[in-house]
């Protein structure tokens, strides 16, 4: 997909990914009469919810068990429905407007990402009971919310040479940066006393499930989180100490990973903050040079055609066959399923560790040169990678300061971009149809 169409975003729902085999999206899809929300003048159907739902579980084929209870994740997908429908129509309201033929653009490139022509896509759809308008509707407006995500950025966020230069300074004088995740139990403004307590006592028992290896940090995040990125496992990304909330600064110098503080009482509620690892910072920015590597895979898919036992079994016996002798390359140009490297024998030419993901990443990081590794689980399916070499690679100064301007962005946007979804939300006119909803997901049992 080109860059100005980044259709198959996670935020949006009701839109298949390349992840998700467009089968699994169809399952409990069947068109219903029942409204599962009435949200201003817009109502969200029972039968988008079941596909947003299919959606999520088929993101988590294999890690079901992160996944919250049903009822809970419900309730989940439903709200960031709600959002969606809200940001669509302030853009709409904005003037923002996605052209017939920038959706003709984004269709094809989703069908070119799911292997078939824009006419077998129809078809495909049909035959799994998905309509076809529907579906074109829903990648509108999923290109309408990030025109709005884009025109927020360009209006409110700004980055400023002083800042770039005093973040490029820390970072040469800071001695660690830390790689955080983290679980927020959320308190309305103006919480009462009842409202904290309730608060404290979530937080409390997913702190002591945690503490008792009931639970891993990801999938309580999931499963209790009232974070917008509790999906993603709460991660946070890499912080320097000054990036840190104070209450926390001081803890995170003496802990050691996979080590969680809190709960901790914040301005959003009780936070869980887990240390996943640590690093150089100075070391980081005192260089110019990044590891690049020369690698080839063979990928065998995991979809609605072969389950993952099936995937497993095929790149096991592949992965034995190089084993014994065979040569990479002809084995990738034979059974590989990725389209785009099988003619070259899987290879991928020469690219950073986290190009294809940090599972790639740290496969290809962890085998030495003309090494292969063994079967490793994506998104996209399973995979065994070769290493061909390595080099190091001069990125310069400019790079340096465009990926710190880059960096500072980002983190500026999500902070804002999530007070004005909170701000829409707040403004907006909803009403559940689906059953009762609690303030609280979803409370752990108490230690």
């Amino acid at each position: 997909m080109t860059k100005s169409f980044p259709v198959l975003l996670a935020s949006l729902l009701a839109v298949s990914s390349v992840s998700a085999p467009l089968q699994v999206l169809a399952q409990e899809a069947q068109p219903l009469d029942r409204i599962a929300a009435v949200v201003d003048e817009d109502v969200i159907l029972q039968s988008e919810l079941q596909r947003a739902i299919a959606n999520i579980k088929a993101q988590y084929a294999g890690r079901e068990a992160q996944l919250p209870p049903d009822d809970v994740l419900s309730r989940q997908v439903l709200e960031r429905l709600v959002l969606v429908k809200l940001q669509v129509a302030r853009a709409q309201g904005s003037g923002i407007r996605v052209s017939d033929q920038e959706l003709a653009q984004a269709m094809n490139a989703i069908a070119q990402q799911n292997g078939s022509t824009l006419d077998a896509l129809r078809q495909r759809l049909a035959s799994d009971g998905i309509d076809f308008n529907d579906f074109r509707a829903s990648v509108r407006d999923e290109i309408t919310v990030q025109r709005l995500r884009q025109s927020f950025a360009q209006s409110r966020i700004s980055v400023s040479e002083g800042e770039v230069d005093a973040a490029l300074k820390q970072q040469a004088d800071a001695g660690n940066q830390f790689h955080l995740a983290h679980i927020l139990v959320a308190l309305p403004d103006g919480a009462s006393a009842e409202q904290i307590a309730t608060g404290q006592k979530k937080a409390d028992g997913v702190k002591a499930l945690l503490d008792k290896g009931e639970l891993d940090f990801n999938a309580a995040a999931v499963r209790y989180s009232d974070s917008p990125n509790a999906l993603e496992g709460g991660d946070l990304g890499w912080r320097t100490l000054d990036e840190i909330p104070a209450a926390f600064a001081q803890t995170m110098q003496q802990m050691k990973p996979g080590e969680v503080v809190g709960p901790i009482r914040g301005p959003s509620g009780f936070q869980l903050l887990k240390l996943v690892e640590v690093r150089d910072a100075s070391a980081a920015a005192g260089t110019h040079t990044v590891t690049e590597y020369h690698g080839r895979h063979i990928l065998v898919r995991v979809d609605d055609a072969q389950s993952d036992a099936a995937a497993k079994a095929k790149i096991d016996t592949l992965r034995a066959r190089i084993a014994g002798g065979a040569d990479f390359q002809q084995v990738a140009k034979e059974s590989s399923e990725d389209t785009n490297s099988k003619g070259q024998g899987g290879d991928l030419g020469w690219f950073p560790a986290d190009a294809f993901g940090p599972a790639f990443g740290q496969q290809v990081a962890g085998i030495q040169d003309g090494g292969v590794s063994q079967p490793f689980r994506t998104d996209a399916g399973w995979h065994i990678v070769q290493r061909v070499g390595t080099r190091q690679t001069d990125v310069g100064s400019d790079n340096q300061r465009a990926q710190v301007r880059e960096t500072i962005g980002r983190r500026k946007l999500e902070d804002e971009y999530n007070r004005f979804l909170q701000e829409l939300r707040g403004e907006a006119y909803v009403s559940f149809r689906s059953g009762d909803r609690a303030e609280n997901t979803a409370t752990p049992p108490q230690s």
